[in-house]
């Protein structure tokens, strides 16, 4: 057959592999004769306020003129509408929570198809135009519907389909408008990406953008090509090769001409191409900056439309909709207005009062062991060890040692309890009597960093032993060097024993021991349960564990531990913190049990956890499992789980079920409810008891007076020229200008005249990256915020739970740093939350537990799992943000929905007054992360090719060299100044801040301390004020995380977070590192040294990288 005009020599054909086919079915697909008004029936978050819009500029507006050249119809904040094609008030078709876009007319002008999540994914639907019919094309609750399109039959249509986590890599697929789940087009390569469907108006040929893998930072060009799918032979064709990529295509109606968009140094325009003779020209320049170099969630460029008789491409650009001539000329804008009602989710905002309180409740313990007898608990609390009893009373200090203890390990006799520590320099092990008689006695006599030691026969404790410099430099315990080696309990002498080898870690951990045998079993990464001789030989497999497979995931989650039972007959895992018991049985051959639904899986199985659970170990008779929770530690007794569900069975079996069919029809609704609460109620649960220790809060004994200094109070506007601080103990008691403010007679004072004093700074979004399992003692990342006046941070997805005893140490005072928040671990969509139960369960550990006040909802769900979390967060009394993710289209409908805070960028610039008073009148706090920015590359880059961190003298003192280096002395990229975006980006921090909404700096722990100025100089880079910047810095930081009663502002009451400047910030923003002295929670330090000032004399212990350097030694002399 010959190939129309438009194909030519050019082409390569892609030949079509595993061409994925679903029967298209006759039935109906969808919903008919539903009406859109207020719709929210499958959404579950109900309308809880509406916001009056008046508006005439859009951001990103996806449209498409009618067939007869008299309509266009376009999406805006998540509804539809119509205006006439010459433009005027926008007629609205859709309303409700439902976030609705991507219109396209059918080709008789009388439906539209549309992407929509109402049903709580996101699909295809297909609307008539006058309201009256409604059908649901796609189904998926976890699907990613993008840029529908019709085919010219109007029997079908096309659109890319792709999983919610970000998108995926989505391909076309083609769907019948009457029924059927259609037939993906293209099915490999796996990491092909489609978008952007348009169709030849003989509908053989599907162009679109095509790209490999969904998406990359400091991406490099080109990222896109067009491509045309031959819907005769399955085969593709590439039509394009563009150094800026060719993107979101478009086809006039009469054949002759493509319109696409592509990249031309820093700016976005549109080319046309005469099909007929290949010629290509600007159309128009510059317009829509695209969404290249993130997921393309709205697609790569809104959509476009050249009108009927393909003279003219409709496009929106600068805010507006204009109408472009094809034979080139000036552009004619078509005005509209849209006045509607923006319905929102209720807000979710709360404060948390820092408390002054002498002593404060211990928040997580660790590692519980329980004694060989079942009647006392060792574990780790404020990182030393304790004894209670096996419910958690009397706990007591095992040692009165002052280093990290860690680990516990019982005796076989309950005697003695082993265990590791690190002192700041070094780490052993040692063992230690549990009635707490005697010295702990050292086991090692080689320093190391010793993890999870295991007490086996003969007397031989088995550890994971890691190099000291692995432990300083990389902070992981499976850094390279480490080995499974055993050590004697009872060495000879006081400086302990020599430690034997047995074999390389090679990716396994948790040592441990099962009655009458003499193997060692290990966690094997990343699902089995294996064990070796004493020498390192004969790894066995025992059994392999996989977790549920989440929405948009192809496998199931691997176990973060596995370990046998003493007995040998059952096994413990921990997945996504939940703990699961398996029995293992002896077959031959490595059992994999799948643990999705216990009661369906190979072995006997359970799920033991019911909000989760952290660090699980069995009793000594293998019929119990512990494990902990923050500060509550639980016990599971699998026989008395067994004898329960026993009895429930027996009882049920007894009752007298007999009822009338008709008094079962009437009441069939409220007893399956019922039905459902009885089940709940019904099952076992694991004993609790809290551990609560108490422990001192540091709060400083004194008076200072701070005099003479500019203070920006950031309460309003006021600046005070020349003032009085006064601060008792941790509070600052009175400020005001010099000589209106009494001063105590026994107050220290302190002349800052010509210095300026701000509040101290708030980092939103601080990765602190703080050592995990053996703690430290000195946390440098702690220390280099200090020094750079970062007073508070909240650390947005910490990873594991090991930041609550930090934060516990920093309120303890005994580890200097800012005050430690963070959301703990953020939710992810391995977390599995389809139910408003499952919300609540698992943001019940964030509450009850763990007290984060604030979590990261990370791509946790889609749209409707999204609702049931913000909703469980706000009966739950916490306050969620969000992972950005590189997504557009959620970061919309996150707003919409009440989520308080955002992390990272929206990744498209410019946008609009739209955009800007969604964020302002919902309040959500904007943390851009723009160092890390979306959309382009990241700023940090920008600051390592123009400033000289690596001399820096502040951060070689707080930060190791090694990480200095690592990040100064060789970058991978080097990018043209123009193609930075941070400055675009900062158009909306400083247009969303003069509207009255609010943003905070985050500087994602790209370079500790220093890389907070970078980020808050680069969020203001596009002529942001000043003193707006600043309230970036403090009291929206402050109020982003609900502390704003007692941080971001110099008043009376709240708590003394100051940071002392040698020069105004007012003058120039840069001025923010130029700090002379910090003051913490009433604490005054030198910023340079970080040697306390006030109320104490004290210098800051040595770190251990200052005298890391190679001086003073033999080597090559210097000419």
């Amino acid at each position: 057959m010959r190939k129309p005009s438009f194909i030519t020599a050019a082409f390569r054909a892609v030949p079509l592999y595993g061409l994925s086919v679903a029967f298209l079915l006759p039935a109906a697909g969808g919903v008919r004769g539903q009406e859109n008004e207020g719709r929210n029936e499958n959404l579950p978050l109900p309308v809880d306020r509406t916001v009056a819009m008046d508006m005439t500029e859009g951001s990103w507006i996806s449209l498409d003129v009618s067939p007869d050249g008299e309509t266009i119809v376009f999406d805006y904040l998540g509804d539809l509408f119509t205006i006439p094609i010459g433009g005027g008030d926008a007629t609205q078709l859709t309303s409700g929570m439902a976030f609705d876009a991507q219109p396209r007319f059918s080709p008789d002008g009388a439906r539209i198809v549309y992407t929509s999540d109402y049903d709580g994914g996101q699909n295809i639907w297909i609307r008539s135009l006058d309201g009256s019919d409604t059908t649901q094309i796609s189904r998926g609750s976890a699907n990613r519907a993008e840029s529908p399109e019709w085919l010219p039959d109007g029997d079908y249509v096309v659109a890319s389909m792709g999983g919610f986590r970000g998108g995926g890599l989505p391909k076309l697929k083609m769907f019948h408008v009457d029924g059927g789940s259609g037939i993906q087009l293209v099915s490999e390569p796996d990491n092909l990406k489609m978008l952007g469907a348009a169709v030849s108006s003989d509908g053989r040929y599907i162009w679109y953008a095509r790209r490999t893998g969904d998406w990359t930072y400091n991406a490099q060009f080109p990222q896109y090509q067009l491509e045309a799918y031959d819907r005769e032979s399955g085969e593709r064709y590439t039509r394009s090769s563009r150094y800026g990529s060719a993107i979101r295509p478009v086809l006039s109606p009469d054949g002759r001409w493509l319109v696409f968009g592509t990249r031309h140094e820093a700016h976005t325009g549109l080319l046309i191409r005469d099909l007929e003779s290949g010629d290509e020209r600007w159309l128009a320049y510059p317009v829509q900056h695209d969404d290249q170099e993130s997921r393309a969630t709205l697609d790569v460029l809104p959509g476009m439309s050249f009108t009927p008789d393909s003279r003219h491409l409709v496009a929106s650009y600068g805010g507006k909709i204009w109408k472009l001539p094809v034979e080139g000329g000036e552009a004619e804008e078509i005005p509209f207005r849209v006045r509607f009602d923006l319905t929102l989710g209720p807000r979710v905002d709360f404060d948390y009062p820092i408390e002054d309180t002498p002593t404060f409740t211990v928040r997580q313990i660790r590692d519980a062991a329980p004694s060989p007898a079942g009647d006392r608990l060792a574990f780790t609390a404020l990182d030393r060890l304790w004894l209670s009893g096996a419910d958690g009373s009397n706990p007591e200090r095992l040692t009165d040692a002052d280093m990290s203890e860690h680990f516990a390990t019982w005796s076989p006799d309950g005697a003695w309890i082993a265990y590791s520590t690190w002192d700041g320099n070094e780490g052993h092990l040692y063992k230690a009597r549990s009635d707490g008689g005697g010295d702990p006695v050292r086991l090692t006599r080689d320093a190391a960093t010793y993890f999870a030691p295991a007490w086996g026969p003969g007397d031989r404790i088995v550890a994971v032993r890691g190099l000291v410099r692995a432990y300083e430099t990389q902070g992981e315990g499976g850094a390279p060097g480490t080995e499974i080696v055993w050590v004697s309990a009872d060495p000879d002498g006081s400086d302990g024993g020599p430690a034997t080898l047995i074999a390389p870690t090679d990716g396994r951990a948790n040592p441990h021991f099962v009655e009458e045998n003499d193997r060692i079993h290990l966690f094997r990464f990343p699902d089995a349960l294996v064990s070796i001789r004493w020498d390192g030989t004969d790894e066995k497999e025992h059994v392999k564990v996989r977790g549920p497979t989440p929405q948009g995931s192809t496998q199931g989650l691997s176990p973060s531990t596995i370990e046998m039972a003493p007995r040998g007959d059952q096994a413990l895992a921990e997945i996504q913190r939940e703990i699961y018991t398996v029995t293992v049985p002896r077959v031959g051959v490595t059992p994999t049990i799948n643990v999705s639904n216990p009661d369906n899986a190979s072995f006997p199985a359970r799920r033991v956890t019911d909000i989760g659970g952290e660090f699980p170990a069995w009793s000594g008779d293998g019929r119990t499992v512990h494990f902990s929770l923050g500060n509550a530690h639980f016990s599971y007794d699998l026989d008395a789980a067994q004898a329960y569900e026993d009895s429930v069975e027996a009882a049920e079996a007894a009752e007298d079920v007999d009822e009338t069919d008709e008094e079962a029809g009437a009441d069939e609704e409220e007893e399956e409810e019922e039905t459902e609460q009885e089940e709940e109620d019904e099952d076992y649960r694991a004993v609790e008891h809290r551990i609560l220790i108490d422990a001192p809060r540091d709060i400083p004994a004194g008076v200072a007076v701070l005099r003479g200094g500019r203070a920006i109070t950031m309460n309003g506007d006021e600046v005070i020229e020349n003032a009085d601080i006064v601060i008792r103990n941790n509070r600052i008691e009175a400020v005001g200008a010099s000589g209106t403010v009494a001063v105590p007679e026994d107050a220290v004072v302190f002349d800052i005249g010509g210095r300026t004093v701000v509040p101290g700074f708030v980092d939103t979004h601080a990765h602190l990256r703080a050592r995990d399992q053996l703690h430290r003692t000195d946390v440098w990342p702690y220390l280099a915020n200090l020094a750079y006046g970062v007073t508070t941070t909240r650390d947005p997805q910490t990873g594991n739970t090991e930041v609550l005893s930090y934060a516990d140490m920093v309120r303890a005072g005994s580890i200097l740093g800012p005050r430690v928040y963070s959301t703990g671990p953020g939710v992810f969509w391995q977390d599995g939350i389809d139910t408003e139960e499952e919300a609540r369960d698992v943001l019940s550990r964030y509450a009850d537990y763990f007290d984060t006040k604030t979590i990261k909802m990370y791509v946790a769900a889609a749209r409707k799992g999204r609702q049931h979390i913000i909703m469980a967060a706000r009966e739950l009394g916490l306050m969620p943000t969000t992972e950005g993710s590189l997504n557009l289209r959620q970061n919309l409908t996150e707003t919409l929905d009440g989520y308080p805070g955002l992390e990272h960028s929206i990744p498209v610039f410019p946008v609009y007054d739209d955009y800007v008073r969604l964020f302002a009148e919902t309040g959500r706090v904007y943390t851009p992360t723009l160092l890390v920015s979306y959309g382009g590359p990241w700023a940090e880059n920008y600051f390592y090719s123009r400033e000289n961190p690596h001399d820096d003298p502040k951060l070689r003192r707080f930060v190791p060299h090694d990480e200095v280096d690592s990040r100064t002395l060789r970058r991978p990229q080097w990018f043209r100044e123009d193609q930075h975006v941070f400055v675009r980006h900062g158009e909306f921090v400083r247009n969303l801040v003069d509207a009255g909404g609010k943003a905070g700096v985050g500087s994602h722990g790209q370079l500790q301390g220093l890389g907070y100025h970078w980020e808050l100089w680069a969020m203001a880079a596009d002529d942001m004020d000043e003193h707006d910047a600043l309230r970036t810095a403090t009291i929206f930081g402050a109020e982003a995380i609900g502390l704003d009663r007692d941080l971001g502002s110099i008043e009376a009451g709240k708590l003394a977070d100051l940071v002392i400047l040698t020069a105004n910030p007012l003058d120039n923003l840069r001025n923010t590192n130029a700090i002379e002295q910090v003051m913490l929670n009433g604490r005054l330090y030198d910023a340079d040294t970080l040697d306390e000032i006030h109320p104490r004399q004290r210098p800051l212990a040595p770190l251990w990288w200052w005298d890391d350097e190679p001086e003073g030694l033999p080597g090559v002399t210097s000419r």
